[in-house]
């Protein structure tokens, strides 16, 4: 049951994409009907928010328990009493589940619109109000507390400032306009802070803003699973190679118990605030993190001046996480992805560059993880046969928590190396409407398993370093 439709790509990466999931080892295995069928499903999920809200607990500072309470009752504040239950999950023991419901079919349309950017539409999706940087166009009369309808220009064609548009647009909900279009339109320039507060979105998701901001970390689920998978331990010395803006990087220093360093990296300055800040809100000392870029983070000769950051000698981590910068095609909600074919394909090159020095700056015996948020072979399982090909030091190792899926055919892997990897398939469950009754009505087990298989399109492969020289 598709709501929006599909995602829509420039046309040179559509069919990059269309040769990617129906490679000749896919068809081999499934037939050409059901790799098609899958494809399909795929791009329709893409364009739709995750069934599941995802919420990782600081327990750094408290227990799930206490968090799942507070949060419980802050959902119920938001959604005027409706009971949204909130769910621990069995194997990922730090997390909270909170249901998605929608899509609403029934909502009535105002005639007073408000246009926003496709990524704020995003974030709308996926249970925030709207900010006034985000907003590109409102009708031509609007006044704070009006009651308004919000669309999302997919394309980006619409013009900042103009008083009606008839392009591409997609609804999202309605809501109460906090200023006039005056205010927003100033020629004092764009002001910031809350523009529209949705009350009747589309798509129901509880706002975090401000909400436990010290407790609670939103995550997607997969990306809780990359650092179980690390399993990083407390005295340890981890990398995290690309970690802006530092949700796994604080995972790790949790689940090390704020013992050991994690030393995380980012070559952009702004980002490397970022993940101070949330190390400080989160209240982790052993995080240290440096503005560098991570394929120049291997020194080869030992320094002088005893500084604790990059460059670093060889073997200097027992474990390492390469979250890698990606194409990002599996993120969701999506609707039209904007990336040319050339910037799709210039990052298997640079995800190289990163594995090779994340590979020196291992010790033997250690772990690397190796992760990404797209959905293409050439990032993902493509890497695996050229990382175990390169580097006979490296063994695929099982993953635990398994919970997506087995890697993808295509790459010329094996069966039981495929069956190692874990890749998060948005196409494994079909697209339905979750409304209040069917929730109630819905075993907790089916609701997490639901939950495990409609999250964002991702990648983990995990690898040790041999010991033997």
């Amino acid at each position: 049951m598709s709501f929006f439709p599909k995602i829509s790509f420039q046309r040179e990466v559509e069919d990059y994409l269309t040769k990617v999931f129906r490679n000749n080892e896919l068809i081999a295995a499934l037939g050409t009907q059901e790799v098609e069928s899958k494809y399909q499903s795929l791009l329709s999920h893409l364009s739709h928010p995750p069934s599941f809200t995802t919420v990782r607990v600081n327990t750094h500072l408290a227990s799930v328990k206490h968090v799942k309470k507070l949060l419980f009752e802050e959902i119920q504040k938001q959604f005027k009493g409706l009971c949204v239950p909130v769910l621990e999950h069995p194997k990922l023991q730090d997390i909270l589940l909170i249901p998605v419901i929608g899509p609403r079919r029934d909502l009535k349309k105002h005639a007073s619109e408000v246009i926003v950017g496709a990524q704020c539409g995003y974030a709308v999706l996926r249970g925030a109000h709207v900010y006034v940087p985000g907003i590109i166009s409102t009708s031509r009369f609007m006044k704070a507390g009006d009651l308004v309808s919000v669309y999302s220009d997919i394309e980006g064609k619409c013009k900042r400032g103009a008083k009606e548009f008839e392009g591409v647009k997609v609804f999202l909900g309605n809501g109460i306009s906090e200023l006039s279009r005056n205010e927003i339109f100033s020629s004092s320039g764009p002001l910031n802070g809350l523009g529209i507060r949705m009350i009747e979105p589309v798509y129901l998701s509880p706002s975090f803003d401000n909400v436990l901001p010290s407790h609670l970390f939103l995550q997607n689920l997969p990306s809780v699973v990359v650092s179980h998978i690390l399993n990083p331990q407390p005295g340890e010395r981890i990398l995290d190679m690309c970690a802006a803006p530092g949700g796994k990087t604080t995972h790790l220093a949790t689940l090390m118990h704020d013992q050991g360093e994690v030393i995380a990296m980012d070559k952009i300055a702004k980002k490397v605030k970022k993940i101070k800040q949330n190390a400080e809100l989160l209240q982790l000392n052993c995080i240290k993190a440096f503005c560098y870029d991570g394929t120049k983070a291997l020194s080869v000769e030992k320094r002088e001046d005893e500084q604790e950051g990059p460059p670093f000698l060889p073997e200097s981590f027992d474990r390492v996480l390469l979250d890698a910068p990606c194409s990002g095609m599996g993120q969701r909600p999506n609707m039209a992805y904007s990336l040319t074919l050339k910037e799709v394909t210039s990052y298997q090159p640079l995800q190289r560059k990163l594995f090779t020095v994340a590979v020196k700056l291992l010790k033997p015996g250690g772990v690397l993880v190796y992760s990404t948020c797209t959905i293409t072979l050439s990032e993902n399982e493509e890497q695996v046969a050229w990382a175990l090909k390169t580097f006979p030091c490296l063994q695929l190792q099982p993953q635990e928590p398994h919970i997506g899926g087995e890697g993808m055919r295509g790459a010329g892997l094996s069966l039981d190396q495929l069956k190692l990897l874990q890749r998060f398939d948005p196409a494994a469950v079909t697209l339905h409407r979750m409304d209040i009754n069917s929730l109630q009505d819905s075993r907790e087990e089916d609701l997490i398993s639901l939950a495990n298989k409609d999250c964002i399109g991702f990648f983990i492969a995990k690898f040790s370093k041999s010991t033997s020289k």
